[in-house]
């Protein structure tokens, strides 16, 4: 019977995949020829790195500004403007900078932009929920040009990774709300200009302190639609685009001569998010039994085009504190049954009970609730299926509004402090991110512990019991690792993926002469 099953979700996969992809028509187009053009799906809404968090705002900083650390590919801190840090004790961190560093409007970046930086948002001078990051930190010193330190309230072991690339960038002595017009910063790219909803252009940095980028210019062209940037992809008018297409739309682009697809894992986690305070879903069988009867492996197959890996942990397999030995809950209606019926939901008349599932519109979540919902039907679980626009959909998340809800972490789960933000109780919105409303004394004790301790090797065993505990509880079911997908036609070399998908690849990239 469970190869009957599979069978006709596989055939259910086969009628979404009769939704054509229109036959894209390719035209000449002369490309810059020293201008990269990459294609991004918006704008960044705040260049100012204290205060955007947006992906584009965030992927466009890191190549504008420079952070005092930055991250590896196993997602570990690593130098960066801070060459070297000491910790002498739990409440205080000393970082030395490294000298001739130069912002690119010719300032030297001294200790002195370093305090400013986290001070405008310490103080409030700058209004960004990024301080909530810094909540801990009791005060930052410059006692010369080149140390800086930063006071504790408390330990915090997470306090490098909020200082590395991605968190907040070190602007100029003095920044204020002009940043976010004008950014100036020290990285390897300096900006050019920014007009809303069309384009964001950046220059080589000639000055810059580490090795310099082989780009001379990059635009990023704003292309809402997926099927008018593969139209710029394939006639040549851009040159790169990641994550943005869909996955047909990659499989299609990758049998075109003047393109090439480059795949690399990646760290976005798509998941499923439950109410556990709602009658129904508060019994942890009921949530067990859901992802029992879920069967991930074929919407990977045929809805990602296999451009995605299970998951098993909110954090990535790159990061140092991932635990894969944990409750898999691979496909199994049989125990889904039995634990439905364990938790008192008999079945009557092919239905144990309904429950509502939010989602945004976005045309890949419709289709992956859709098999869902069939998936889910054959355990008796009646699926009802509400989409709304992305701010009313986050919105209703937010609030509690909800049963069931899909949403991704892209970036916030690389560092095991997210178990912090997203399940210790004391984070319920709108102090944090713990949207299921959920509450394990256990955990939240494993948690304080784990972010008072600055060795690595006694924080793993302690954040590894806490993945096992949530995968027990199950507040979300984790679903898959989105890939990294990068389609860039044949003039451009050398680039790097790396698992968190942002756009360092312009680092090293070149243009063919």
């Amino acid at each position: 019977m469970r190869e009957v099953r599979r069978c006709a979700v596989f055939r259910f996969f086969a009628l979404l995949g009769l939704i054509a992809f229109l036959p894209l028509f390719s035209c000449s187009a002369k490309p810059e020829p020293n201008t990269l053009v990459m294609i991004i799906e918006s704008s960044p809404t705040n260049l100012d790195p204290r205060v955007g968090i947006d992906a584009q705002s965030e992927r466009i900083d890191s190549l504008i500004f420079d952070y005092l650390l930055a991250r590896d590919e196993e997602l570990n801190v690593a130098p960066s403007l801070a060459e070297r840090w000491e910790i002498p004790d739990p409440l205080t961190y000393i970082f030395h900078l490294r000298c001739g560093v130069r912002f690119h409007d010719g300032r030297s970046l001294t200790a002195r932009d370093v305090k400013w930086t986290f001070d405008s948002l310490l103080t409030g001078n700058i209004r960004s929920t990024r301080a909530g990051a810094y909540r801990l930190v009791d005060r930052v010193d410059a006692p010369d040009d080149f140390t800086v330190i930063f006071k504790m309230k408390e330990p915090d072991a997470a306090l490098p990774w909020n200082l590395s690339e991605g968190a907040v960038g070190i602007v100029p002595y003095g920044s204020g709300d002009e940043m976010s017009r004008h950014p100036v910063g020290s990285g390897p790219f300096r900006f050019v200009s920014e007009e809303m909803d069309r384009e964001v252009i950046i220059e080589r940095n000639e000055d810059y302190w580490g090795e310099k980028t082989k780009l001379a210019r990059v635009r990023f062209a704003v292309v809402p639609d997926a099927t008018t940037q593969a139209l710029e992809l394939r006639k040549g008018a851009g040159d790169v685009a990641i994550n943005s297409l869909t996955p047909d739309t990659v499989v299609t682009l990758g049998h075109e001569q003047n393109l090439l697809v480059e795949h690399a894992a990646g760290t976005r986690l798509a998941y499923l998010g439950f109410n556990v305070r709602d009658p129904i879903l508060k019994d942890a069988r009921v949530r067990q039994a859901i992802a029992y009867a879920l069967d991930r492996q074929p919407m990977i197959d045929y809805l990602w085009r296999g451009q995605a890996q299970p998951a098993r942990s909110v954090l990535p397999p790159q990061s140092w504190a991932y635990n894969g030995d944990v409750p898999a809950y691979d496909h199994d209606t049989a125990k889904a049954n039995e634990l439905l019926d364990a938790a008192g939901y008999p079945m009557v008349n092919g239905v144990r009970f309904h429950i509502t599932m939010k989602t945004s519109t976005d045309e890949n979540t419709r289709l992956m609730v859709a098999v869902m919902q069939q998936q889910l039907r054959e355990v008796g679980i009646a699926l009802d299926i509400r989409s709304y626009e992305f701010a009313t959909f986050f919105s209703d998340v937010q609030h509690g509004a909800f049963q069931m809800y899909g949403l991704r972490w892209i970036g916030g789960n690389e560092d095991p402090d997210i178990f912090g933000y997203a399940f210790q109780s004391s984070r319920f919105p709108p102090n944090g991110a713990n949207r299921a409303f959920y509450s394990n004394a256990k955990v939240d004790a494993l948690i304080d512990q784990a972010r008072r301790e600055v060795d690595a090797s006694v924080r793993k065993p302690l954040y590894a019991e806490v993945q096992r505990i949530v995968a027990d509880d199950l507040p979300y079911i984790n679903l898959w690792y989105l890939d990294n997908v990068l389609v860039h036609t044949r003039r451009v070399r050398n680039l790097k993926l790396n698992p968190a998908g942002n756009y360092d690849f312009l680092r090293t990239a070149e243009l063919a002469q």
